[in-house]
């Protein structure tokens, strides 16, 4: 029995007869970009897919002929801060295509940039919603900071110009100020940025060094290269870490998920080096201000204690002054009695002082005889005289 068959050509042109019948029309899909490559011909041709729990359920090649490409690219770097990349979810315009020698194709006519905002932002407040379930938001405000941390663990990419600015930002504070910088590079955009990241925060404990803080650094970007920095994964860690993080992600207007969980969130590197630094500026101005106290209550001291000793003195010389006073008044009283007492005023009043050849002092005639020499003591002079009789008596008579 002969069997019926149809060839290839009539095969492929049944299905491409059948994708048009059934996609006669452009229609709106949502997939994740998996692959892109932009050719020298100006075409662009991309892989979409899309997943669920278990995996990559379904997948299929697209292209944007170059006519649209050169409109589409810019216009959605405009809008989303990104050009189109690897990972990202998009809302495209499709028209189904079938080539007997291709095969099955998308051709991309447009792309809603805005959807890819909006299913950021969707997904960002449902990992605000599920941390704050788990009580997770602020675990980190609640660790003990550092008094002065003088030891960080900075997770940043080597190249980043965050990195160089806030190192730079470091180096050259007017202080003169020195901190330890320890850098653990990680991937800081694109899907594997939360990995990497979570990865680097391991390595940080494992190093078994005592950081004082661990701080997570970038520059700006767009917002779906910063994208990942909403991830809950990493917000989770974050969260549960057991040393303080600080973090400076992108320019003044982003705030994502890893910002709320952390310790401390600065909206660049180089605000978080102006941070660290006026920790320590802080310091010296207290410290400055405490040795002024401290100079200024000594100064106090030392006056009221030299006030004191100044009294103490002026007492002490007030109550010698009146005791020499009065030694002063004791001698020349005894002075006086003895100038009083000084033979040689009796001797002005017209008396005389007798003593024999030995010196002597004669207190009266009695055992002097003829012949003895005596000395006669006036005022004005001595007299030698040799005794020629004694007479005795109170009449002088001889």
């Amino acid at each position: 029995m002969e069997k019926e068959f149809i060839d290839l050509f009539e095969f492929q042109s049944r299905l491409k007869e059948g994708v048009e019948l059934l996609f006669p029309k452009r229609i709106w899909l949502k997939a994740e970009i998996s692959a892109i490559k932009a050719r020298n011909g100006g075409h662009c041709y991309l892989g979409l897919s899309q997943s669920n729990e278990n995996g990559l359920i379904a997948k299929a090649s697209a292209a944007i002929w170059s006519s649209r490409y050169r409109f589409i690219a810019p216009y959605f770097e405009s809008v989303t801060g990104s050009p189109l990349q690897e990972g990202m979810s998009i809302l495209v315009e499709v028209q189904p295509s079938y080539s007997q020698l291709y095969g099955f194709t998308l051709v991309i006519n447009d792309i809603d940039p805005e959807f890819s905002l909006g299913l950021q932002e969707m997904e960002r407040q449902k990992t605000i919603e599920r941390l704050q379930q788990e009580g997770l938001m602020d675990l980190q405000k609640e660790l003990p900071f550092p008094y002065l941390p003088y030891r960080f663990a900075v997770i940043s990419a080597e190249d980043a110009a965050g990195y160089r600015d806030f190192v730079r930002h470091i180096a050259e504070n007017p202080y003169g100020f020195k901190v330890e910088l320890d850098l653990f590079p990680a991937l800081m955009q694109g899907k594997d940025c939360p990995g990497s990241i979570v990865a680097a925060l391991d390595a940080v404990l494992d190093s078994q060094m005592e950081y004082d803080a661990v701080l997570i650094l970038r520059g700006g970007g767009s917002k779906l290269d910063l994208a990942c920095f909403d991830d809950y994964q990493m917000a989770a860690v974050i969260a549960q870490y057991p040393i303080p993080v600080l973090t400076a992600v992108g320019h003044d207007q982003d705030f994502h998920v890893c910002d709320m969980v952390a310790y401390e969130y600065l909206k660049t590197p180089t605000a978080l080096a102006d941070y660290i630094m006026e920790i320590y500026e802080g310091e010296d101005e207290r410290i400055s201000s405490a040795q002024t106290r401290i100079k200024l209550a000594v100064s106090n001291r030392l006056y009221r204690e030299d006030a004191v000793l100044d009294s103490l003195a002026a007492r002490i010389k007030g109550a010698f002054s009146l005791k020499i006073a009065a030694m002063e008044s004791a001698l020349q009283v005894l002075w006086t009695r003895i100038e009083a007492a000084d033979p040689r005023r009796i001797l002005q009043r017209g008396y005389v002082l007798a003593t024999d050849a030995e010196g002597v002092v004669l207190k009266g005639v009695a055992g002097r005889k003829e012949g003895d020499k005596v000395a006669m003591m006036f005022a004005d002079g001595t007299l030698e005289c040799t005794v020629d009789s004694v007479a005795t008596g109170n009449d002088g008579n001889m």
